[in-house]
């Protein structure tokens, strides 16, 4: 089944050269299927290539999933055309009287700032408690996930002495593949994970009980969380990222800062005139593909039955 986004939608032209399968409104409504309703909060600065990156993921599995595009309303970015942000996104608050079968909140460049110097840290909170009652299942990415943490459980993040970048070689905690856990379903015992972060989460400072950690580094630390009972996923670092993600945000830096280091394990022969080899494109799609069917199989058919 393919992801329903609007036709013209800057994602839709790359992602339809890529061959993932769009839908129009008229098709979908002919299909006598109940899509999967999955919402995006965007806080990411340059929101076509996120949206291009996750829809990419989402289209790829055999759900029929429509994907509504949010942002906050008590922050507008200043690097985002207005008329992009009204012709494809909606705020939280024209979507709190709305059920979700699944929210991905994303990063944000925001990471050094305490939580409550964020501008919209206020509204945030609000949607992470609404989400609690009116999304069946929550994906939180890099920052996203981080504050996620911090507002249900106090988890704290920390600074790093320098930026974390590059490719790192993640394990599954539980290797025995009859105990794998759904998320994780199809992953190989070690795996590679785009990271770009200036601040970690501690395994040290999560709860005791309630949260799964699933995947970790020795020298990026924990990477994929879960909470059962919430239905909740966390994961710290960037599978959806493109093969020149991390390229673009290397020159990025290198153009404001004269102390950037190459980015770890991605250019072959660490030669940043080299293209880099993409290691990590298969497991995103099993990642996002596994927490789709984990919320098809769970989610109740009436989006009515959501609220808890």
């Amino acid at each position: 089944m393919p992801i329903k986004i609007p036709n013209d939608l800057p994602a839709a032209n790359r992602l339809f050269e890529e061959g993932v399968r769009l839908i129009g409104e008229n098709e979908a409504l002919r299909q006598d299927v109940r899509p999967l309703q999955v919402a995006l909060l965007n806080l990411m600065p340059e929101k076509p290539k996120t949206e291009t990156q996750l829809a990419r993921l989402l289209g790829a599995t055999p759900l029929q999933v429509e994907l509504t595009l949010l942002t906050t309303s008590t922050y507008r970015p200043n690097n985002v055309p207005l008329s992009h942000l009204q012709s494809f996104y909606r705020t939280w608050d024209e979507v709190r009287h709305r059920t979700f079968d699944g929210l991905i909140i994303t990063g944000a460049p925001v990471e050094l700032l305490p939580f409550e110097e964020v501008r919209y840290w206020d509204e945030l909170r609000r949607i992470l408690d609404w989400s609690r009652t009116n999304v069946h299942s929550s994906f939180h990415i890099c920052w996203g996930g981080q504050a996620a943490l911090y507002h249900f459980h106090g988890v704290p993040k920390h600074a790093l002495p320098t930026k974390r970048f590059g490719i790192y070689t993640h394990y599954v905690t539980e290797r025995r593949d009859a105990a794998r856990p759904g998320l994780l379903r199809g992953f190989d015992d070690y795996f590679q994970v785009p990271v770009s972060r200036h601040t970690e989460t501690r395994i040290n400072d999560l709860p005791t009980d309630g949260i799964e950690v699933l995947a970790v580094s020795n020298a990026a630390g924990p990477c994929l969380l879960h909470d059962p009972d919430q239905r909740e996923v966390y994961m710290f670092n960037h599978l959806e990222y493109d093969t020149y993600t991390l390229h673009d945000e290397y020159l990025r830096d290198r153009a404001t800062k004269d102390d950037v280091s190459l980015p770890l394990n991605y250019y072959p022969d660490d030669d940043p005139t080299k293209a880099p080899r993409n290691c990590w494109r298969a497991y995103a799609h099993l990642l996002f593909g596994n927490w789709l069917n984990e919320v098809y199989q769970t989610a109740p058919f009436d989006l009515a039955e959501i609220r808890r």
